[in-house]
């Protein structure tokens, strides 16, 4: 019997991915026990830190002494265990689903971390991107956490949404976005730090976050033979639904809200399916004027959002220097628990 090559390639994709997924899965059952095992470590020790400083010496001295060929017992790294221990209960590693990430990520964490809402909320989103341990870094470096959750969104999808997608989009948004890789030169317009999103799209989408999916630069529609133009057109697949963004060098004016709501009328009447969702407008300005803002999309039928962008002219100097790797910006990393 002759073999079909196309059956075949899909027998050999299925293959590789339930392969892919058993080792990812001895991964995670192996982190899980290391996981267990430096909370133990690090309850011990913090049962015992009146002992004082000698003891992590000695202590980490003798375990190298019976384990010569096992590593991760320095002293420093003991230190790590009885904050890991500090932070949570043994049944959060297993609640939290904490050895979904390394312990190399741990580290980090412990180090830069001050909430125990914000370290959870890192590792649920190191693991739904697949973010190395560079890039968890340079996100916490870059105070994610506050610009996705903790500062209040300016945004009119309450009401214009379905409440489901209403929460998630507000959970999308950031303020300020930092587009560390765009550099403010004298007389630049709009056009130039699009056109400087759109050469380095790959890093854009990642500050975006996950699910936005670039359609178009300069996206046109066509209203009764007038030419409209979009600046930059997105779909996102959680949402399901079109997310156009209007880039502005000036601080938020009332107008550009008038004209992304009229953006968001035309994609919804003339691109969208009925499959989608209503579409969603971002304008994203170096200066949001928060009050003028809030006031401007109170009445808009359309659910706008507003936020303030960064370019690398505006950080500050120690994160200039904290730029992602090549490998940070590989495609956002899909992992599969069953096997296809």
């Amino acid at each position: 019997m002759l073999i079909n090559n196309d059956e075949y390639m899909k027998v050999l994709d299925n293959i590789l991915n339930c392969i892919k997924t058993s080792q990812y899965k001895v991964m995670l059952n192996a982190n899980l026990a290391l996981m267990h095992r430096n909370w133990i470590i690090g309850n011990y020790i913090q049962e015992n830190s009146n002992w004082g400083q000698g003891f992590l010496k000695n202590l980490s001295r003798d375990i190298k002494a019976n384990f010569p060929d096992v590593s991760g017992f320095s002293e420093r790294n003991l230190r790590d265990m009885k904050k890991f221990a500090s932070i949570f209960e043994e049944d959060d590693i297993d609640a939290y689903g904490l050895a979904g990430i390394t312990w190399y990520h741990h580290k980090a964490l412990m180090g830069r971390v001050k909430s125990k809402d914000a370290y959870i909320w890192y590792v649920e989103k190191t693991i739904q991107n697949g973010w190395s341990h560079d890039m968890l870094e340079f996100q916490i470096d870059s105070n994610l956490y506050m610009r996705q959750v903790e500062k209040p969104k300016i945004q009119n999808f309450e009401g214009r949404l379905p409440d489901q997608q209403s929460e998630l989009a507000i959970q999308t948004m950031k303020d300020p976005y930092i587009f560390d890789f765009v550099q403010f030169r004298e007389g630049m317009i709009e056009r130039d730090i699009e056109t400087e999103l759109v050469n380095n799209v790959k890093k854009f989408l990642i500050e975006l976050g996950t699910g936005f999916a670039f359609v178009g630069e300069q996206f046109e529609v066509n209203v009764n033979g007038d030419e409209f133009f979009i600046d930059l057109l997105f779909y996102h697949y959680r949402l399901h639904c079109f997310v156009a963004i209007d880039l502005k060098t000036g601080k938020f004016t009332p107008d550009m809200a008038g004209k992304m709501n009229f953006y968001l009328s035309v994609l919804d009447d003339m691109v969208k399916s009925d499959l989608d969702n209503p579409s969603i407008g971002l304008i994203l300005c170096r200066n949001e004027n928060k009050l003028v803002a809030e006031y401007s999309l109170k009445d808009m039928s359309k659910p706008i959002g507003v936020s303030e962008y960064k370019l690398i002219n505006d950080l500050p100097k120690e994160l200039q220097n904290i730029l992602p790797t090549s490998e940070d910006i590989e495609t956002r990393v899909m992992r599969k628990y069953d096997c296809d």
